[in-house]
C-alpha cells in the first residue's frame, strides 16, 4: 500500500521574501541606469560653486546636507548674488516642497519602520531614488525587507552626487562653456516612467502633469513642477472615480 502523496503547497512551498541583501543591491542596481543623467549635473553643480565664490569645503557640504541637485543650483544662485539666509532656506524649502508628494506615496510601505528608518530615508529621498523605489513597491509582492531597496537606490545616488560633485570642483576650470546636457535627466526619467504607463488613470495622470509643467515652466523657484505633480495626481484621481 502506497503512503498518502505530500499536499501540493507542501510540495511547492512558497518561494521566501528577498534578504536585505538581496534587495539592497537591486536597490542600487536598478538605480544605476539613472547615475547617466546625474553625474554630469553633480559635476556641473562643483564648478558652478566654486565659480560662485565657495570654498571647496563649502561647496562639497552643500551636496552632502541638502543633498538636492535643482535646490542647490539656485541656493548658489542666491548666494552668488548676495541674498540673506532667510531667503535662500525659504526658497530651498518651496523647491523641494515636492518631496512632500513623494513621502505621502511611499509611507504606507513603510510605516512599521523605527523612527531611525524613517529619517535615514527621508534624507535619501529624492527624485532619482524615489523614480525606482516606488515602480519596486507597486509592482512587488510583500516583503518585510523592502525598505533595504530604498536604502540601496539611495546610496548609490547619493555616492554618485558626492563623487561628481567632487570632480567638479576639482576640474570645474577645463570645462567646456555651456555643455548641452540639459536633455540627459529628462530622458532618463522619460524611459523610468512611460513602462509603467499602463492604465488609463496613469496615461491621464502623465498627460495632464506633462501639459501642466509646460504651463507653468516660467514660474518662479520651479513652483511649476509642484503645481503639474497635483494636477497629475487630481487628474489620476478623477479617472480612477469615474470607473468606480
Amino acid at each position: 500500500m502506497q503512503p498518502p502523496s505530500a499536499p501540493a503547497a507542501e510540495a511547492n512551498p512558497p518561494t521566501p521574501p528577498p534578504s536585505r541583501q538581496r534587495e539592497f543591491w537591486s536597490g542600487a542596481k536598478d538605480e544605476l541606469p539613472i547615475l547617466l543623467g546625474v553625474a554630469p549635473f553633480g559635476v556641473i553643480f562643483g564648478a558652478l560653486a566654486m565659480g560662485a565664490g565657495l570654498s571647496m569645503a563649502a561647496a562639497q557640504a552643500m551636496s552632502s546636507v541638502i543633498f538636492a541637485g535643482s535646490a542647490q543650483f539656485i541656493a548658489v544662485q542666491l548666494i552668488h548674488g548676495g541674498a540673506s539666509a532667510v531667503v535662500i532656506l525659504t526658497v530651498v524649502f518651496v523647491v523641494n516642497l515636492r518631496h512632500a508628494l513623494y513621502s505621502a506615496s511611499l509611507a504606507p510601505y513603510l510605516q512599521h519602520l523605527t523612527p531611525a528608518w524613517k529619517t535615514l530615508l527621508s534624507y535619501l529621498l529624492t527624485d532619482e531614488a524615489y523614480a525606482v523605489t516606488v515602480m519596486r513597491f507597486q509592482r512587488g509582492r510583500e516583503s518585510p525587507q523592502r525598505h533595504w531597496y530604498f536604502l540601496g537606490a539611495g546610496l548609490t545616488l547619493w555616492l554618485c552626487w558626492q563623487i561628481s560633485t567632487a570632480v567638479g570642483i576639482l576640474i570645474g576650470d577645463l570645462l567646456p562653456k555651456n555643455l548641452p546636457l540639459s536633455f540627459a535627466l529628462p530622458l532618463t526619467f522619460i524611459a523610468l516612467v512611460a513602462p509603467a504607463l499602463k492604465g488609463r488613470a496613469e496615461i491621464v495622470a502623465a498627460a495632464v502633469a506633462a501639459l501642466a509643467g509646460l504651463l507653468t515652466i516660467s514660474f518662479p523657484y520651479k513652483t511649476g513642477i509642484l503645481l503639474a505633480a497635483l494636477a497629475g495626481i487630481l487628474a489620476g484621481m478623477a479617472v480612477e472615480a469615474q470607473r468606480k
